[in-house]
Protein backbone atom coordinates (compact mmCIF):
# COMPACT_ATOMS: atom_id res chain seq x y z
CA UNK A 1 0.00 0.00 0.00
CA UNK A 2 1.77 3.39 -1.10
CA UNK A 3 2.16 5.93 1.69
CA UNK A 4 -0.09 8.82 2.21
CA UNK A 5 2.10 11.75 2.38
CA UNK A 6 1.03 13.98 5.86
CA UNK A 7 -0.13 17.39 5.54
CA UNK A 8 0.40 19.87 7.78
CA UNK A 9 -1.94 23.02 8.08
CA UNK A 10 -0.48 24.52 10.99
CA UNK A 11 0.63 27.52 9.15
CA UNK A 12 -0.91 27.64 5.43
CA UNK A 13 1.40 29.45 2.61
CA UNK A 14 -0.32 32.84 3.14
CA UNK A 15 0.05 32.51 6.68
CA UNK A 16 3.73 32.48 6.52
CA UNK A 17 3.74 35.29 4.25
CA UNK A 18 1.68 37.36 6.47
CA UNK A 19 3.94 36.66 9.21
CA UNK A 20 7.34 37.28 7.47
CA UNK A 21 6.52 39.64 4.41
CA UNK A 22 6.22 42.27 7.70
CA UNK A 23 8.75 40.66 9.88
CA UNK A 24 11.96 41.37 7.03
CA UNK A 25 10.23 45.16 6.00
CA UNK A 26 10.81 45.85 9.49
CA UNK A 27 14.08 44.29 9.94
CA UNK A 28 14.69 45.96 6.63
CA UNK A 29 14.05 49.43 7.79
CA UNK A 30 15.70 48.83 11.25
CA UNK A 31 19.20 47.50 10.26
CA UNK A 32 18.85 50.45 6.98
CA UNK A 33 18.20 52.87 9.33
CA UNK A 34 22.18 52.45 11.08
CA UNK A 35 23.36 52.49 7.19
CA UNK A 36 21.16 56.47 7.30
CA UNK A 37 22.33 57.30 10.43
CA UNK A 38 25.92 56.67 9.48
CA UNK A 39 25.69 58.64 6.07
CA UNK A 40 23.66 61.46 7.16
CA UNK A 41 26.56 61.72 10.47
CA UNK A 42 29.54 61.60 8.24
CA UNK A 43 28.26 65.01 7.03
CA UNK A 44 28.12 66.21 10.32
CA UNK A 45 30.83 68.02 10.70
CA UNK A 46 33.09 68.87 7.49
CA UNK A 47 36.58 67.33 8.03
CA UNK A 48 35.66 65.46 10.59
CA UNK A 49 33.34 62.55 8.79
CA UNK A 50 35.84 59.47 10.11
CA UNK A 51 36.13 60.90 13.69
CA UNK A 52 32.22 60.91 13.74
CA UNK A 53 31.32 57.52 12.03
CA UNK A 54 34.02 55.78 14.62
CA UNK A 55 32.31 57.34 17.13
CA UNK A 56 28.68 56.10 16.31
CA UNK A 57 29.85 52.53 15.64
CA UNK A 58 32.03 51.92 18.74
CA UNK A 59 28.99 53.25 20.89
CA UNK A 60 26.47 51.39 18.99
CA UNK A 61 28.92 48.59 19.82
CA UNK A 62 27.95 48.75 23.61
CA UNK A 63 24.65 49.75 23.21
CA UNK A 64 24.01 46.75 21.05
CA UNK A 65 25.52 44.65 23.83
CA UNK A 66 22.68 46.05 25.90
CA UNK A 67 19.94 45.49 22.87
CA UNK A 68 21.02 42.38 22.92
CA UNK A 69 20.29 41.15 26.17
CA UNK A 70 16.81 42.63 25.36
CA UNK A 71 16.82 40.90 22.30
CA UNK A 72 17.42 37.33 24.54
CA UNK A 73 14.57 38.26 26.48
CA UNK A 74 11.90 38.99 23.59
CA UNK A 75 12.89 35.47 22.44
CA UNK A 76 12.68 33.68 25.75
CA UNK A 77 8.83 35.30 25.47
CA UNK A 78 8.43 34.64 21.94
CA UNK A 79 9.11 30.76 22.50
CA UNK A 80 7.18 30.52 25.65
CA UNK A 81 4.00 32.44 23.99
CA UNK A 82 4.50 31.09 21.35
CA UNK A 83 4.43 26.88 22.88
CA UNK A 84 1.60 27.94 25.30
CA UNK A 85 -0.59 29.25 22.03
CA UNK A 86 0.32 25.93 20.28
CA UNK A 87 -0.77 24.43 23.52
CA UNK A 88 -3.91 26.11 23.57
CA UNK A 89 -2.75 27.05 27.23
CA UNK A 90 -4.24 31.45 26.05
CA UNK A 91 -4.52 32.65 29.97
CA UNK A 92 -0.83 30.94 30.89
CA UNK A 93 0.41 33.10 27.77
CA UNK A 94 -1.38 36.37 28.94
CA UNK A 95 0.43 35.45 32.48
CA UNK A 96 3.89 35.14 30.55
CA UNK A 97 3.24 38.31 28.68
CA UNK A 98 3.07 40.72 32.15
CA UNK A 99 5.88 38.95 33.55
CA UNK A 100 8.24 39.39 30.62
CA UNK A 101 7.47 43.45 30.38
CA UNK A 102 8.19 44.00 33.84
CA UNK A 103 11.44 41.94 34.11
CA UNK A 104 12.82 43.26 30.86
CA UNK A 105 11.56 47.21 31.83
CA UNK A 106 13.35 46.76 35.37
CA UNK A 107 16.65 44.94 33.51
CA UNK A 108 16.89 48.66 30.89
CA UNK A 109 15.97 50.90 34.49
CA UNK A 110 18.97 49.11 35.92
CA UNK A 111 21.07 49.44 32.70
CA UNK A 112 20.42 53.10 31.85
CA UNK A 113 21.44 54.12 35.50
CA UNK A 114 25.18 52.53 35.35
CA UNK A 115 25.50 53.91 31.67
CA UNK A 116 24.71 57.13 32.49
CA UNK A 117 26.55 57.52 35.50
CA UNK A 118 29.72 55.44 34.19
CA UNK A 119 29.63 56.86 31.01
CA UNK A 120 33.34 58.19 30.16
CA UNK A 121 34.32 55.31 32.56
CA UNK A 122 33.27 52.67 29.71
CA UNK A 123 34.16 54.84 27.20
CA UNK A 124 37.54 54.79 28.07
CA UNK A 125 38.19 51.00 29.21
CA UNK A 126 36.74 50.04 25.52
CA UNK A 127 38.42 53.08 23.49
CA UNK A 128 40.95 54.74 25.25
CA UNK A 129 43.52 53.89 21.82
CA UNK A 130 40.86 56.19 19.73
CA UNK A 131 41.62 59.94 19.19
CA UNK A 132 40.30 62.41 21.66
CA UNK A 133 37.89 63.81 19.07
CA UNK A 134 36.41 60.49 18.62
CA UNK A 135 36.36 60.16 22.67
CA UNK A 136 34.61 63.18 22.67
CA UNK A 137 31.84 62.22 20.23
CA UNK A 138 31.49 58.69 21.64
CA UNK A 139 30.86 60.42 24.94
CA UNK A 140 27.64 63.00 23.84
CA UNK A 141 26.84 60.09 21.51
CA UNK A 142 26.84 57.07 24.51
CA UNK A 143 25.06 60.06 26.82
CA UNK A 144 22.14 60.35 25.30
CA UNK A 145 22.09 57.27 23.49
CA UNK A 146 21.57 55.78 27.14
CA UNK A 147 18.32 57.49 27.49
CA UNK A 148 16.85 55.23 25.12
CA UNK A 149 17.28 51.49 26.74
CA UNK A 150 13.74 51.67 28.67
CA UNK A 151 11.72 52.13 25.79
CA UNK A 152 13.48 49.34 23.59
CA UNK A 153 13.18 46.78 26.08
CA UNK A 154 9.28 47.68 25.91
CA UNK A 155 9.30 47.71 22.24
CA UNK A 156 11.14 44.52 22.13
CA UNK A 157 9.10 43.20 24.82
CA UNK A 158 5.59 44.22 22.92
CA UNK A 159 7.32 43.27 19.44
CA UNK A 160 8.14 39.81 20.18
CA UNK A 161 4.86 38.80 22.16
CA UNK A 162 2.77 40.69 18.69
CA UNK A 163 4.75 38.44 16.51
CA UNK A 164 3.97 35.40 18.64
CA UNK A 165 0.18 35.71 17.58
CA UNK A 166 1.31 36.56 14.27
CA UNK A 167 0.23 40.49 14.49
CA UNK A 168 3.79 41.18 12.82
CA UNK A 169 1.96 43.64 10.21
CA UNK A 170 1.71 45.79 13.62
CA UNK A 171 5.30 45.79 14.17
CA UNK A 172 6.44 46.76 10.83
CA UNK A 173 3.73 49.48 10.65
CA UNK A 174 5.73 50.91 14.06
CA UNK A 175 9.05 50.39 12.37
CA UNK A 176 7.82 52.20 9.28
CA UNK A 177 6.84 55.38 11.37
CA UNK A 178 10.04 54.87 13.59
CA UNK A 179 12.30 54.93 10.74
CA UNK A 180 10.90 57.53 9.05
CA UNK A 181 10.52 59.78 12.21
CA UNK A 182 14.45 59.26 12.71
CA UNK A 183 15.14 60.52 9.81
CA UNK A 184 13.42 63.59 9.98
CA UNK A 185 14.75 64.22 13.13
CA UNK A 186 18.52 63.64 12.22
CA UNK A 187 17.37 66.33 9.40
CA UNK A 188 16.43 68.63 11.61
CA UNK A 189 19.38 68.55 14.40
CA UNK A 190 22.12 67.91 12.28
CA UNK A 191 21.71 70.08 9.33
CA UNK A 192 19.08 72.94 10.64
CA UNK A 193 20.10 72.76 14.60
CA UNK A 194 23.86 72.36 13.93
CA UNK A 195 24.13 70.08 16.64
CA UNK A 196 26.31 67.46 14.96
CA UNK A 197 27.05 63.87 16.65
CA UNK A 198 24.17 65.30 19.97
CA UNK A 199 21.90 65.33 16.37
CA UNK A 200 22.15 62.17 15.70
CA UNK A 201 21.57 60.88 18.95
CA UNK A 202 18.72 63.35 19.92
CA UNK A 203 17.22 61.50 16.32
CA UNK A 204 17.71 58.13 17.40
CA UNK A 205 16.47 58.60 21.38
CA UNK A 206 12.91 60.43 19.97
CA UNK A 207 12.20 57.55 17.27
CA UNK A 208 12.57 55.20 19.78
CA UNK A 209 10.17 56.28 22.03
CA UNK A 210 6.97 56.33 19.15
CA UNK A 211 7.14 52.75 18.61
CA UNK A 212 7.78 51.37 22.43
CA UNK A 213 4.27 53.42 23.33
CA UNK A 214 2.41 52.16 20.42
CA UNK A 215 3.70 48.33 20.08
CA UNK A 216 2.39 48.82 24.26
CA UNK A 217 -0.82 50.32 23.34
CA UNK A 218 -1.14 47.49 20.89
CA UNK A 219 -0.82 45.09 22.86
CA UNK A 220 -3.47 46.18 25.70
CA UNK A 221 -6.67 46.13 23.50
CA UNK A 222 -9.09 43.55 23.86
CA UNK A 223 -8.74 42.08 20.52
CA UNK A 224 -5.66 40.52 21.19
CA UNK A 225 -5.24 36.85 21.87
CA UNK A 226 -2.53 37.79 24.29
CA UNK A 227 -3.10 41.31 26.00
CA UNK A 228 -0.89 43.19 28.70
CA UNK A 229 -3.28 44.19 31.26
CA UNK A 230 -1.22 47.49 32.65
CA UNK A 231 -3.55 48.46 35.50
CA UNK A 232 -4.07 44.56 36.32
CA UNK A 233 -2.58 44.07 40.11
CA UNK A 234 1.01 42.45 39.79
CA UNK A 235 3.22 40.07 41.05
CA UNK A 236 6.03 38.12 40.22
CA UNK A 237 5.23 34.26 39.19
CA UNK A 238 8.24 32.21 40.02
CA UNK A 239 6.40 29.32 37.46
CA UNK A 240 6.43 31.56 34.36
CA UNK A 241 9.64 33.44 35.33
CA UNK A 242 11.43 31.17 35.41
CA UNK A 243 10.62 29.11 32.54
CA UNK A 244 11.41 32.50 30.80
CA UNK A 245 14.45 33.06 32.22
CA UNK A 246 15.89 29.21 31.54
CA UNK A 247 15.17 30.49 28.00
CA UNK A 248 16.50 33.97 28.26
CA UNK A 249 19.17 33.29 30.24
CA UNK A 250 21.50 31.43 28.16
CA UNK A 251 20.58 33.64 25.06
CA UNK A 252 20.99 36.79 26.50
CA UNK A 253 24.61 35.13 28.06
CA UNK A 254 25.54 34.07 23.91
CA UNK A 255 24.04 37.29 23.04
CA UNK A 256 25.84 39.54 25.14
CA UNK A 257 29.32 37.77 25.25
CA UNK A 258 28.68 37.67 21.13
CA UNK A 259 28.45 41.72 21.24
CA UNK A 260 31.47 41.81 23.76
CA UNK A 261 33.23 39.87 21.20
CA UNK A 262 32.36 42.20 18.09
CA UNK A 263 33.69 45.44 20.69
CA UNK A 264 36.92 43.23 21.09
CA UNK A 265 37.91 43.34 17.80
CA UNK A 266 37.10 46.75 17.09
CA UNK A 267 39.18 47.05 20.62
CA UNK A 268 42.05 45.54 18.46
CA UNK A 269 42.04 47.28 14.95
CA UNK A 270 41.58 50.93 16.93
CA UNK A 271 44.80 50.12 18.91
CA UNK A 272 46.61 48.98 15.69
CA UNK A 273 45.68 52.12 13.71
CA UNK A 274 46.74 54.09 16.74
CA UNK A 275 49.95 52.80 17.07
CA UNK A 276 51.09 52.39 13.71
CA UNK A 277 49.68 56.25 12.66
CA UNK A 278 46.97 54.90 10.32
CA UNK A 279 44.72 57.34 12.05
CA UNK A 280 40.75 56.11 11.75
CA UNK A 281 40.53 54.92 8.65
CA UNK A 282 40.72 51.25 9.15
CA UNK A 283 38.11 51.45 11.98
CA UNK A 284 35.50 53.91 9.40
CA UNK A 285 36.78 51.36 6.98
CA UNK A 286 34.78 48.76 9.11
CA UNK A 287 32.04 50.72 9.93
CA UNK A 288 30.91 51.54 6.66
CA UNK A 289 31.76 47.77 5.33
CA UNK A 290 29.42 46.65 8.49
CA UNK A 291 26.96 48.94 7.30
CA UNK A 292 26.49 47.85 4.11
CA UNK A 293 26.96 44.43 4.94
CA UNK A 294 23.53 44.89 7.38
CA UNK A 295 21.62 44.93 3.62
CA UNK A 296 22.90 41.38 2.91
CA UNK A 297 21.60 39.85 5.73
CA UNK A 298 18.04 42.05 6.03
CA UNK A 299 15.95 39.01 4.50
CA UNK A 300 17.77 36.68 6.64
CA UNK A 301 17.30 38.65 9.84
CA UNK A 302 13.51 38.70 9.56
CA UNK A 303 12.78 35.16 8.31
CA UNK A 304 15.06 33.98 11.72
CA UNK A 305 12.17 35.92 13.54
CA UNK A 306 9.87 34.04 11.71
CA UNK A 307 11.14 31.02 12.77
CA UNK A 308 10.79 31.64 16.66
CA UNK A 309 7.45 31.87 15.88
CA UNK A 310 6.39 29.14 12.80
CA UNK A 311 8.52 26.88 15.45
CA UNK A 312 7.44 27.31 18.23
CA UNK A 313 4.02 26.62 17.35
CA UNK A 314 4.90 23.43 15.83
CA UNK A 315 6.25 22.41 19.18
CA UNK A 316 3.45 23.33 21.00
CA UNK A 317 1.18 21.10 19.51
CA UNK A 318 3.43 17.93 20.21
CA UNK A 319 3.68 16.86 16.59
CA UNK A 320 7.19 15.68 15.80
CA UNK A 321 6.34 15.43 12.24
CA UNK A 322 4.89 18.66 12.16
CA UNK A 323 8.27 20.24 13.97
CA UNK A 324 10.49 18.87 11.44
CA UNK A 325 8.43 19.78 8.61
CA UNK A 326 8.54 23.72 9.41
CA UNK A 327 12.01 23.22 10.25
CA UNK A 328 13.13 22.22 6.29
CA UNK A 329 10.53 24.81 5.05
CA UNK A 330 11.94 27.71 6.78
CA UNK A 331 15.31 26.78 6.20
CA UNK A 332 14.50 26.67 2.39
CA UNK A 333 12.72 29.87 2.93
CA UNK A 334 15.58 31.24 4.66
CA UNK A 335 18.21 30.26 1.66
CA UNK A 336 16.30 31.49 -1.20
CA UNK A 337 15.86 34.51 0.24
CA UNK A 338 19.67 35.37 1.90
CA UNK A 339 20.66 34.47 -1.99
CA UNK A 340 18.93 37.12 -3.25
CA UNK A 341 19.59 39.81 -0.69
CA UNK A 342 23.40 39.25 -0.84
CA UNK A 343 23.37 39.22 -4.54
CA UNK A 344 21.71 42.58 -5.12
CA UNK A 345 24.31 44.08 -1.68
CA UNK A 346 27.42 43.01 -4.26
CA UNK A 347 25.81 44.89 -7.22
CA UNK A 348 24.76 47.63 -4.88
CA UNK A 349 28.33 47.96 -2.82
CA UNK A 350 30.34 50.24 -5.10
CA UNK A 351 27.88 52.52 -5.36
CA UNK A 352 26.44 52.75 -1.58
CA UNK A 353 30.40 53.02 -0.78
CA UNK A 354 30.69 56.53 -3.08
CA UNK A 355 27.83 58.02 -0.18
CA UNK A 356 30.26 57.97 2.27
CA UNK A 357 32.21 60.91 3.01
CA UNK A 358 35.20 58.66 4.35
CA UNK A 359 38.83 59.09 3.33
CA UNK A 360 40.43 57.03 0.00
CA UNK A 361 42.08 54.39 1.91
CA UNK A 362 38.95 54.02 4.26
CA UNK A 363 36.73 53.01 1.26
CA UNK A 364 39.02 50.80 -0.71
CA UNK A 365 39.40 49.09 2.46
CA UNK A 366 35.57 48.57 3.26
CA UNK A 367 35.48 47.28 -0.50
CA UNK A 368 37.96 44.35 0.45
CA UNK A 369 35.61 43.22 3.29
CA UNK A 370 32.86 43.11 1.49
CA UNK A 371 34.64 41.60 -1.20
CA UNK A 372 35.62 38.30 1.15
CA UNK A 373 32.24 38.39 3.14
CA UNK A 374 29.35 38.62 0.66
CA UNK A 375 30.36 35.21 -1.16
CA UNK A 376 31.06 33.30 1.97
CA UNK A 377 27.65 34.76 3.18
CA UNK A 378 25.70 32.79 0.36
CA UNK A 379 26.29 29.25 2.03
CA UNK A 380 26.84 29.66 5.52
CA UNK A 381 24.39 32.64 6.99
CA UNK A 382 21.27 30.37 7.02
CA UNK A 383 23.17 27.42 8.81
CA UNK A 384 24.90 29.89 11.36
CA UNK A 385 22.13 32.41 12.28
CA UNK A 386 19.27 30.61 11.23
CA UNK A 387 19.77 27.20 12.85
CA UNK A 388 20.20 28.35 16.12
CA UNK A 389 16.48 30.44 15.42
CA UNK A 390 14.90 26.69 14.77
CA UNK A 391 17.03 25.30 18.13
CA UNK A 392 15.77 28.20 20.36
CA UNK A 393 12.47 27.47 18.97
CA UNK A 394 12.87 23.96 20.69
CA UNK A 395 14.00 25.54 23.86
CA UNK A 396 17.48 24.18 23.02
CA UNK A 397 19.27 27.24 24.44
CA UNK A 398 22.35 25.75 26.05
CA UNK A 399 23.75 24.48 23.46
CA UNK A 400 23.23 27.39 21.23
CA UNK A 401 24.94 29.22 23.62
CA UNK A 402 28.04 26.82 24.18
CA UNK A 403 28.74 26.47 21.00
CA UNK A 404 27.97 30.12 19.78
CA UNK A 405 30.32 31.46 22.75
CA UNK A 406 33.26 28.73 21.35
CA UNK A 407 32.86 30.08 18.04
CA UNK A 408 33.38 33.96 18.90
CA UNK A 409 36.43 33.12 21.08
CA UNK A 410 38.11 30.80 18.82
CA UNK A 411 37.46 32.94 15.54
CA UNK A 412 36.04 35.59 15.41
CA UNK A 413 38.27 37.40 18.82
CA UNK A 414 40.93 34.26 18.99
CA UNK A 415 41.89 34.23 14.84
CA UNK A 416 40.82 38.54 15.08
CA UNK A 417 43.75 38.99 17.52
CA UNK A 418 46.60 37.17 15.73
CA UNK A 419 45.64 38.79 12.43
CA UNK A 420 45.77 42.57 13.93
CA UNK A 421 48.20 42.21 16.89
CA UNK A 422 51.52 43.62 16.81
CA UNK A 423 53.50 40.37 18.25
CA UNK A 424 52.75 38.35 15.48
CA UNK A 425 53.49 40.99 12.87
CA UNK A 426 50.51 40.11 10.47
CA UNK A 427 48.82 43.46 10.64
CA UNK A 428 45.86 43.05 8.63
CA UNK A 429 43.83 46.08 10.33
CA UNK A 430 39.92 45.69 9.48
CA UNK A 431 41.10 42.71 6.85
CA UNK A 432 41.94 40.91 9.98
CA UNK A 433 38.75 41.27 11.77
CA UNK A 434 36.27 40.44 8.60
CA UNK A 435 38.60 36.73 7.95
CA UNK A 436 37.51 36.32 11.79
CA UNK A 437 33.82 37.00 11.21
CA UNK A 438 33.78 34.56 8.45
CA UNK A 439 35.66 31.84 10.01
CA UNK A 440 33.35 32.62 12.98
CA UNK A 441 30.21 32.12 10.68
CA UNK A 442 31.57 28.82 9.08
CA UNK A 443 32.13 27.14 12.70
CA UNK A 444 29.02 28.11 13.98
CA UNK A 445 27.11 26.58 10.95
CA UNK A 446 28.79 23.40 10.92
CA UNK A 447 28.31 23.05 15.39
CA UNK A 448 24.56 24.08 14.73
CA UNK A 449 23.83 21.73 11.65
CA UNK A 450 25.50 18.83 13.39
CA UNK A 451 23.17 19.12 16.69
CA UNK A 452 19.87 19.45 13.78
CA UNK A 453 21.23 15.84 12.39
CA UNK A 454 21.96 14.18 15.82
CA UNK A 455 18.45 14.78 16.91
CA UNK A 456 19.52 16.25 20.42
CA UNK A 457 17.43 18.72 20.14
CA UNK A 458 14.40 17.00 20.46
CA UNK A 459 14.98 15.63 24.41
CA UNK A 460 15.28 19.88 24.95
CA UNK A 461 11.59 20.14 23.00
CA UNK A 462 10.11 17.32 25.13
CA UNK A 463 8.78 16.12 21.83
CA UNK A 464 10.91 12.54 22.93
CA UNK A 465 8.36 12.09 25.71
CA UNK A 466 5.27 13.34 27.45
CA UNK A 467 5.58 17.34 26.89
CA UNK A 468 6.63 18.58 30.58
CA UNK A 469 5.68 22.01 30.61
CA UNK A 470 1.95 22.53 30.28
CA UNK A 471 0.52 20.47 33.22
CA UNK A 472 -2.47 18.10 32.70
CA UNK A 473 -3.40 19.92 29.39
CA UNK A 474 -3.46 18.24 26.34
CA UNK A 475 -1.70 18.78 23.03
CA UNK A 476 -3.99 20.55 20.81
CA UNK A 477 -4.00 19.32 16.96
CA UNK A 478 -2.79 21.82 14.22
CA UNK A 479 -6.01 23.00 13.44
CA UNK A 480 -7.02 23.48 16.62
CA UNK A 481 -4.35 26.05 16.87
CA UNK A 482 -5.60 27.40 13.38
CA UNK A 483 -9.05 27.56 15.12
CA UNK A 484 -7.82 29.84 17.93
CA UNK A 485 -6.57 32.14 15.55
CA UNK A 486 -9.89 32.33 13.50
CA UNK A 487 -11.74 33.01 16.86
CA UNK A 488 -9.63 35.58 17.36
CA UNK A 489 -9.53 37.71 14.80
CA UNK A 490 -13.29 37.28 13.79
Amino acid sequence: MEKTKQKYNLFTGKALFLLIFPIVIEAALSMSLGMVDGLMASYAKKGAGDDILTAITDVDQISSLIIQLFTAFGVGGAVITSQLIGAGKVEDANKSAKQLLVIMLLISLVFTGICLALNHQIISLLFGGAGEETKRNAYIYFYINSASFPFLAVFQSCAALLRAQRKSMNTMMSGIISFFLNIGFNAVFIYWCKLEIAGVALGTLLARIFPAVFTLFLMTRKGNMVRLKIFEKFRFDGKLLKRILRLAVPSGIENSLFQLGKILVIVFISIESYNFGDTNFHTAANSVAANINTVSSIVGNGINTSILTVIGQAVGTGDIGSVKYYIKKMLFISYIGNACCVAFTFAMSPLLLNFYNISGDARTIAWHCLLLCLPVQFVTYPLAFGMPAVLKANSDMKYVMLSSIFSMLLMRVGLCYVLTCDWAGIHLGAMGLWIGMVADWGLRGTLFLGRYLRGHWKKSSGLLKDYPDYGDSEIVAEHEVEKLFCDNAR
